[in-house]
């Protein structure tokens, strides 16, 4: 399965204290040791497009990588796999296999994690993100929110007319955070800016991506965002066009060194390798995990030759701030685009709260559908 051919039921809804248990295993040490003993059963992991989209699924097999290295395990993997009842059968095929842990890195993959988790009990699965768990299903993800504020402020500050983009894939809780995040960051050193959103309808849609890029292009737009899986798409269009690039999921600098701000990336490999450990060691227990710019697990990319040294200190110093607790991007007040307020002026969001974020921000241009 290693190969390149073969590459919602309700639970308990999480609380505070869920978030902080994942987060202090996460933080307590991601020194791994590879297992001693007999040669460890393989790993299965299921991606949702191609492992080499040099985005999300990209940051994913590199995190599979890292757990192979690391743990001296074998692992195997499926790519292009629909959020539908085929990952269940792959799922499945993996546990054939041999597999006892297993990484669905897909948003829509959970409900079938836990539907599959009833009759496979010994089987531990661990899931990308969501806000369900069961007996034998956790999910692990990481706050890129933080980054993306970070990013959002950069594009703030190189824009020239105060119209920035975002294209995106769905209009599920983890984008609509990226996009607000990325449009408060901007909103922080220029108030006036707005971000117009087009939604592709699917993670990987090349001709769609540029299309959109174009289309904001044309309407005045000069800085883009983006989360879809595949990045390289909209940096080359948006370098093409003469206008800026903000990236996701990994580093798009190599793609558009004229146009490129800076981005967001994830790294995944030490918070799978330290869950996969737990497993082994018989001390993990189905809990949602969440890293975070402070761990590693998210990166703010470095800075393009477009952003001027003062404005990079800048971003700099409010990443020192969040990094310290000084700063928290979802503090209220924050407002929906109707006006209306979601957070008190003062008081900080709720993680469960975040996590089921189904609205856009003021200042954003566009609906959630």
């Amino acid at each position: 399965m290693n190969d390149d051919n073969d590459k919602k039921s309700s639970g308990p809804q999480p609380t505070r204290r869920d978030f902080l248990i994942g987060g202090a295993a996460l933080a307590a040490g991601l020194s791994i040791a590879p297992r001693a003993l007999a040669a460890p059963a393989p790993i299965g992991f299921i991606y949702v497009g191609p492992r080499m989209d040099y985005g999300y699924n990209y940051s994913m097999d590199q995190g599979r990588a890292y757990v192979e290295k690391t743990l001296k395990v074998k692992t195997m993997s499926q790519e292009n796999i629909p959020e539908s009842a085929e990952v269940s059968r792959v799922m499945e095929k993996m546990i054939r296999a041999g597999c006892e842990i297993i990484f669905p890195t897909s948003y829509g993959y959970l409900d079938y994690a836990i539907e599959l988790g009833k009759k496979y009990p010994k089987v531990s699965f661990l899931h990308a993100g969501g806000l369900k768990t069961s007996e034998n299903v956790g999910t692990y993800f990481a706050n890129s929110d933080d980054a993306m504020y970070l990013a959002g402020m950069a594009a703030g500050g190189v824009t020239r007319s105060s119209k920035l983009g975002f294209v995106a894939a769905f209009p599920i809780p983890q984008v609509l955070r990226s996009i607000n995040a990325f449009t408060l960051g901007a909103q922080s050193v220029n108030p006036k800016c707005t971000t117009q959103v087009i939604w592709t309808g699917g993670w990987l849609q090349p001709a769609k991506e540029a299309e959109a890029c174009n289309t904001l292009a044309d309407a005045g737009v000069d800085v883009i965002g983006e989360q879809v899986d595949s990045p390289i798409t909209l940096a080359k269009t948006a370098q093409a066009r003469g206008i800026f690039v903000v990236g996701k999921d990994v580093n798009v600098q190599k793609f558009a060194q004229k146009a490129y701000v800076t981005g967001a990336s994830w790294d995944w490999g030490p918070m799978m390798a330290k869950l996969v450990s737990d497993i082994w060691a018989g001390t993990w227990k189905p809990s949602h995990v969440r890293g975070e710019m402070k761990d590693g697990s998210v990166v703010l990319d470095t800075f393009g030759s477009v952003v001027p040294g003062v404005l990079s200190d800048k971003v700099l110093a409010t990443k020192a701030e969040i990094l310290s607790g000084k700063h928290i991007v979802w503090k209220g007040p924050l407002l929906k685009q109707d006006g209306s307020k979601v957070a008190a002026d003062g008081k900080a969001m709720p993680l469960a709260e975040v996590e089921s974020m189904g609205y856009l921000v003021k200042g954003v241009l566009g609906g959630v559908s």
